[in-house]
């Protein structure tokens, strides 16, 4: 498990520190070509497509590599095709909720009439590139799986950069075609992780399997799948809310709507695009350790567990602190590399303990997964961002605060959750300690 792990973790983190870079990239392109207003009305929509992208997968990756880590290889057949005949029932609901609930969204007025008709297009391409991924990761061909991660990036720059260098358009126009790219990088993943997944399923056709019943399969997969969606939609809908919240709150402060659309812009344009870049590193540990811990937990193998965590911590503090030290102390130059003079350098300094515990939350996340432990992690996301929501309302829209007091109130958040997640995995591993001393004796 080690050698397996090493190399998929390094593999997974090459490819994303390479996609990582292409979408800081991207957001430069985006920054210059869009203009401050513009990069505004993205970012400010971006949080509403992730909410889209969440609901579509519905979590099959992290439940599907989970089911098949802990199942034998006879069963993996079984799994797969039930799980096809669910996402396919299951797109066609959301493609019909889709056509009632989108023309609904009053977000969308303020974007080109064509937007819901592109997310429509994403809801299929989502799901069933959520099966690949889900079995690849499950099997460990983590290869598959850091070379779709690079596709995303490298592919969306390819046409952002095609787009602007052959056509000049207006601002509406601009922003449409910019998320047009992401529904054709979609579409090139998808087209890539299918063609490996369809001669996947040929190989094991030819091998032979043990059928599952559907309700059985179905039990595996929803009892990982609903409540991780449930985190995952809240995380998503408190991302949809934050531009919203912050804008309320910046304007209640005395500031301009125009000018805390331009704020927000540089907070999650600059300022985030910055500050998470590290996290490719961590986001590539959650997709190793969640069948990782899986398959160890359900063997008992608690000592390996314990030593897996301390190593994860290690590792991270390993690369965070170096991280959170350059974005302090050289936050005027990453900043300008988007705009001259941006308040976004300040931004990125007072949010160096939010980027730092981020990095922990992560791979934690994936402990805690992995130790079936999804609603507990739900809870947690709940019970800290209320308490940092309404810590960035109070403070924000006080005038002696603004954006200080939205900051103050996302590292509090962030710190609190940091500290929720590491106690329940050290709890966790302690009551199974307990529970196989008894087992033995």
């Amino acid at each position: 498990m080690n050698k397996t792990f090493l190399f998929g973790t390094v593999l997974l983190i090459i490819a994303a520190f390479l996609g990582e870079c292409l979408e800081f990239l991207i957001n430069m392109v985006l920054a210059r070509e869009l203009g401050e207003q513009g990069l505004g009305l993205y970012m400010s929509i971006l949080p509403t497509i992730m909410f889209l992208v969440v609901i579509a997968s519905f979590e099959l990756p992290i439940s599907i590599s989970k089911a098949v880590a802990e199942k034998k290889t006879v069963y993996h057949r079984s799994i797969l095709q039930h799980t096809i005949y669910f996402t396919s029932a299951f797109t066609m609901a959301c493609l019909a909720a889709g056509f009632i609930v989108f023309p609904l969204i009053p977000v969308f007025k303020e974007y080109h009439t064509a937007l819901p008709s592109l997310l429509l297009v994403l809801i299929p391409i989502i799901s069933f590139s959520s099966i690949a991924r889900g079995y690849f990761m499950g099997v460990r061909h983590m290869g598959k799986i850091a070379i779709a991660n690079f596709l995303r990036r490298a592919v969306q720059l390819v046409l952002l950069i095609a787009v602007f260098h052959l056509f000049h358009f207006d601002a509406e126009i601009s922003i449409l075609l910019s998320l047009s790219t992401l529904i054709g990088t979609e579409l090139v993943v998808f087209i890539y992780l299918m063609i490996y997944f369809l001669k996947e399923m040929k190989q094991i056709k030819q091998k032979s399997s043990v059928p599952m019943q559907k309700k059985s399969v179905l039990h595996v997969l929803l009892s990982v799948s609903l409540p991780t969606t449930g985190l995952r939609i809240f995380h998503a809908a408190s991302f949809a809310v934050k531009p919203f919240l912050i804008k309320s709150a910046l304007v209640q402060a005395g500031v301009v709507e125009e000018l805390a659309v331009v704020q927000y812009g540089k907070l999650a344009g600059v300022a985030f695009t910055i500050g998470f870049f590290p996290a490719f590193i961590a986001h590539s540990l959650l997709i190793i350790l969640i069948p990782t811990v899986s398959e160890a937990f359900v063997k008992k193998e608690i000592a390996v567990l314990e030593k897996l965590l301390h190593k994860i911590l290690f590792f991270t503090i390993f690369y965070a602190v170096p991280a959170v030290f350059i974005f302090y102390f050289y936050s005027d130059e990453l900043t300008s590399l988007f705009f001259e003079e941006s308040p976004a350098a300040v931004y990125l300094q007072l949010l160096a303990p939010y980027f730092f515990f981020h990095f922990f939350v992560i791979p934690m996340q994936a402990f805690l997964i992995g130790l079936g432990l999804v609603k507990d992690a739900f809870l947690h996301s709940v019970w800290t961002t209320t308490i940092s929501f309404i810590l960035m309302y109070v403070l924000g829209s006080m005038p002696s605060f603004q954006m200080d007091g939205i900051i103050i109130g996302m590292n509090t958040g962030i710190i609190m959750l940091a500290m929720l997640h590491y106690m329940t995995i050290r709890h966790r591993l302690r009551e199974r300690v307990s529970y196989t001393f008894q087992e033995i004796y």
